[in-house]
């Protein structure tokens, strides 16, 4: 990968959570590069640091309790973490936008939604009334919004489910971000206009070359998405590569287990498969874990597993694990 293509580099980067409970490790320790024009898929079950590791990016951890302890956030050669949160203010939603999962507490319920999308083209683009009403116009047209000069003044209740992540995609693409993180915006969706929004979102990362950030727990969706992707458990990426080589030929025992838990396609020369379950339940993030986070419901554990954290090692170009045993994990048939 060309440093001139990267266009985000996170080094290191571990977030906590200061609790009463204890010291929440909820990201410890990720790193990856981000190519320009690259769709990036994020995987992994609920409460693995996906969506906190986003909000890193976008410096919004609600401090107390979180805080961003170490690392380093490079964006076009400026470290996130050393910007004045008035610098951030002029990235945030400009140059680096956020979709979030519910489009329902992401808009304000008593502002029409074209107010909405016009105060980022006003804020950021420096806009007049009249200038940021038809480009709000344009946008809701660009995702697929009928009618959409008249659709400004309507309120979000007035606007069905799909149709407020398809506002909520135009209000992030209004100052044309060089990044767009997307964090589970289809899981409140039904299948029909989930697949929708991930055509729409498909077609505007090749049309507008944009940089994307898919979060989700749903690997059929990466599949269709991204490039890349990278696994994680328990704040840790266990696994990067790219879609192809982890869907083939998987390395880490947690990504085989999320593979396995697909359903696989039935035809008239195949049989249905029994799916695959992971055992016991993800460990607890307070305190952090000493050796992988992994031990406990994996098949290759071996002693070294409870007591030091594997490295994540490169097996071929581009295929990166994190595992003690990574030699002897096999795919599930």
């Amino acid at each position: 990968m060309s440093s001139n293509d990267v266009i985000l580099d996170i080094q290191n980067l571990r977030t906590r959570f200061f609790t009463e409970e204890g010291v929440v490790h909820a990201v410890e320790g990720i790193s990856y590069k981000l190519r320009q024009g690259e769709t990036l898929g994020i995987v992994g079950e609920s409460g693995c640091g996906k969506s906190v590791h986003a909000l890193s990016i976008m410096r919004l951890i609600p401090s107390p309790p979180g805080e961003i302890v170490s690392g380093e956030i490079i964006f076009k050669g400026q470290n996130l973490l050393e910007l004045s949160e008035e610098e951030m203010r002029s990235i945030r939603g400009d140059e680096i936008a956020m979709i979030f999962q519910d489009p329902m507490t992401s808009l304000n319920p008593v502002l029409k939604v074209g107010f909405q999308i016009m105060e980022a083209l006003k804020l950021h683009q420096n806009m007049k009334e009249a200038q940021a009403r038809r480009r709000a116009a344009e946008l809701l047209s660009l995702v697929g919004i009928p009618e959409a000069e008249q659709r400004l003044d309507d309120y979000p209740h007035q606007f069905s489910g799909g149709m407020r992540q398809r506002a909520m995609i135009a209000m992030a693409l209004s100052c044309d971000p060089s990044i767009l993180i997307a964090d589970e915006p289809t899981t409140s969706l039904d299948v029909t206009i989930q697949a929708q929004i991930i055509d729409l979102v498909n077609r505007l990362q090749r049309e507008l070359g944009m940089t994307v950030i898919w979060i989700t727990h749903d690997l059929g969706v990466i599949a269709r998405l991204a490039e890349r992707v990278n696994v994680m458990y328990a704040g840790r990426i266990l696994e990067r590569g790219t879609v192809d080589e982890i869907y083939s030929n998987p390395k880490s025992p947690y990504t085989v287990g999320l593979l396995g838990s697909l359903p696989k396609p039935v035809s008239s020369t195949t049989t249905a498969q029994k799916l695959f379950s992971i055992p016991g339940e993800p460990p607890s993030l307070v305190g952090g874990t000493k050796g992988c986070p992994f031990t406990g419901r994996c098949d290759y554990e071996i002693e070294r597993c409870s007591q030091e954290m594997p490295p994540l090692e490169s097996i071929r170009d581009g295929h990166l694990v994190a595992c003690w045993e990574k030699e002897k994990v096999e795919k599930v048939r």
